[in-house]
């Protein structure tokens, strides 16, 4: 793909998310090339989930088609949540200390185990690690995960999109760590972590007997 046509695309984006859902005649226009030319961008952005048409009534003549983005193109603007998240955490210790943080994690940590237990109850250990990864991977933590020589197994996630707050505090991923621990009912041990400057964040997991979460 030529940077051209790239940056075509991204114009595209733009003008939806800025002047809200427009027909192709209207795009074309408002860009400067043909009807043709628009379609063959539209056919691809379609095909990549980042725009979906709709029809509209008029108050005359037929229903006019126009495009507007998927809730997947949204994500390809700029997003600082990570920032609100900080500023949101910093005011509870402010306003109630740190002891409270704890207590937030620790609720999340209850809250996500339950969670998890129900959605992953009456699966045998191997079937737990691939529904986690597949979780977290799903979640944009770039996860996979693979079953050892010595018949343990590891979750790697190359990502972390809580790395921000996870640097300050790091009761983020101790949280992570004691949820897998408690739904896997097994020994699990975070042997590298993104927020402290590993590569990647891994989780060893041991398959020794298991335990309740």
């Amino acid at each position: 793909m030529s940077n051209q046509e790239t940056n075509t695309r991204r114009t595209i984006i733009t003008i939806l998310r800025t002047e809200g859902p427009m027909s192709a005649g209207d795009l074309a226009e408002r860009i400067g090339i043909t009807e043709m030319a628009i379609r063959r961008h539209i056919a691809t952005l379609e095909r990549d989930d980042l725009i979906f048409p709709t029809t509209i009534r008029q108050p005359m003549g037929r229903p006019a088609k126009v495009y507007q983005l998927t809730e997947v193109a949204d994500e390809l603007f700029p997003k600082s949540y990570h920032s609100l998240m900080l500023d949101i955490l910093e005011d509870i210790v402010r306003v109630d200390g740190e002891d409270k943080i704890q207590a937030i994690f620790d609720q999340r940590e209850e809250r996500l185990t339950s969670q998890l237990n129900e959605m992953l109850e009456g699966k045998s250990l191997e079937e737990k690690v691939q529904a986690l990864a597949e979780m977290q991977n799903n979640k944009g933590y770039l996860a996979k995960w693979e079953r050892k020589d010595d018949g343990s197994y590891e979750i790697i996630e190359y990502n972390c999109p809580i790395a921000q707050v996870s640097k300050v505090y790091p009761q983020t991923c101790a949280c992570e760590t004691n949820v897998f621990r408690r739904v896997l009912g097994t020994e699990v041990d975070r042997s590298q972590c993104l927020a402290e400057g590993g590569s990647s964040c891994v989780f060893k997991i041991e398959t020794g007997e298991q335990t309740e979460g």
